[in-house]
């Protein structure tokens, strides 16, 4: 499950990476070590809930965090014995169906029963940025919300329906077009093992590939997955199950009532036990819902409704994944935007209002090199795209040429190049 981009640094040696971690947990009796269907049987089997940790070996982002867990913390140590523990390395033949998550971390969990019913997700943006110790504490907070939820299982089942996975197009990873034939089932551990392995982050690269060879709109979903809690107004903290720490003024969070301090006890009817169950509902959200909120405030609980506002998952920022670069590579010609902040655009004779993004980079290769090729340079200020010149985020522009311009079309832009103004075509891909 290797990741590439702006938060994905690798260790050198990823083969020997990769070796080791097998070397160090296939015999753990701790761990089941990739074999997810043995984990479902022993869970079954003990009537303990069944811990899957999803984790991308060479990628050093969570590296802390995965550490800890693996090495059981004295805090979390009893806890981890309530589970069945399964650590998956790679997802060439994982159940799309049923695990569904953030493609683009390096370090996820799902919780489930033992007969696949899901109870919730761990990893987040907010858990891969943040201190080990923050990350840890929020970690067992969500374990503990884990086991109340096994303990009333099943008369609580009806109540997780809407934290199950939905239906998908395709089985497994190995199906999808981009991927299938390209990979086995199994990793290849007398040869490249590395090369052998779908990463996590190629799941949605091979089905946004897939609607756009067949020259569809890219899902919304697709585009801003597992939306953060702050694309809608608050913030959660790291170390809590999901417990708000901040509301931004005049967002839909505020106008629902959402304060500082509340602790989230369902969204949309599902009980929550992470942040990552929060995105999964914003995930799932349409585009004009209306979820449904309990609070706990003051040791009391309170019902409250968030709004969801038109055009809500534009704020959401997906530069920094992993997912943005294939995205620039089909929308922007492989060019990397930044906004022009507000004390540079009057040295730059840009109005207050109005798209100002500043080509931070270029591709080189392939597809990634359409936009140099079509004459686009680093420094160049974009400030018509498509005929829209209002203020965009990268993530917002990319969002409007993936739903509206497909592969074959060109799309002009207006630029400024060192106070001049130019106008090229930018191609689809």
């Amino acid at each position: 499950m290797m990741m590439t981009g702006l938060n994905a640094e690798a260790v050198k040696d990823r083969e020997g990476a990769v070796r080791k971690d097998r070397a160090t947990w296939e015999n753990d009796d701790r761990w089941i070590y990739n074999d997810l269907d043995r984990g479902f049987v022993e869970a079954k089997r003990t009537g303990k809930p069944l811990l899957v940790v999803l984790r991308c070996i060479p990628c050093l982002a969570c590296a802390g965090l995965d550490a800890r867990v693996l090495m059981e913390e004295q805090e979390l140590q009893p806890l981890l014995e309530k589970f069945i523990c399964v650590r998956l390395i790679n997802v060439n033949a994982l159940d799309l169906s049923v695990f569904q998550f953030d493609y683009d971390l390096s370090f996820s969990t799902l919780i489930f029963n033992g007969d696949g019913t899901l109870y919730g997700r761990f990893g987040s943006w907010t858990h891969q940025k943040n201190a080990t110790d923050e990350s840890i504490s929020g970690y067992l907070r969500t374990l503990e919300g884990a086991l109340k939820l096994h303990a009333g299982y099943p008369g609580n089942k009806a109540s997780l329906a809407g934290k199950q996975g939905g239906p998908m197009p395709f089985k497994s990873p190995l199906e999808i077009p981009l991927l299938a034939g390209r990979y086995e089932r199994d990793l290849n551990w007398q040869g490249k093992v590395v090369q052998s392995c779908v990463h996590c982050h190629q799941i949605g690269d091979a089905f946004r590939a897939w609607h756009r060879d067949q020259k569809k709109p890219l899902p919304v979903e697709w585009i801003y997955p597992m939306p953060a809690s702050e694309t809608v107004g608050f913030t959660l903290a790291a170390d809590q199950a999901a417990k708000v720490q901040q509301v931004e003024e005049g967002s839909a969070a505020a106008e629902s009532g959402l304060l500082p301090g509340d602790e989230l006890v369902n969204l949309s009817g599902q009980p929550v036990i992470s942040i990552a169950d929060v995105s999964w509902v914003l995930h799932r959200a349409a585009e004009n819902d209306e979820l449904p909120v309990t609070v706990r405030r003051g040791g009391m609980d309170q019902a409250l409704k968030l709004k969801l506002l038109p055009g809500w998952r534009d704020q959401t920022n997906i530069s920094g994944r992993v997912a943005a670069w294939p995205m620039r590579g089909m929308a922007l010609g492989g060019m990397v935007l930044e906004a022009v902040p507000p004390s540079d655009r009057t040295s730059q004779g840009l109005p207050a209002e109005g798209m100002a993004l500043r080509v931070k980079g270029l591709g080189a290769y392939g597809k990634h090199a359409a936009a140099k090729n079509a004459g686009f340079q680093k420094e160049d200020i974009l400030i018509e795209v498509d005929g829209k010149d209002q203020i965009l985020t990268e993530s917002a522009l990319l969002g409007h040429l993936l739903r509206h311009r497909f592969s074959g079309e060109t799309v002009v832009v207006k630029l400024l190049r060192s106070g001049q103004k130019l106008e090229l075509q930018l191609p689809m891909q």
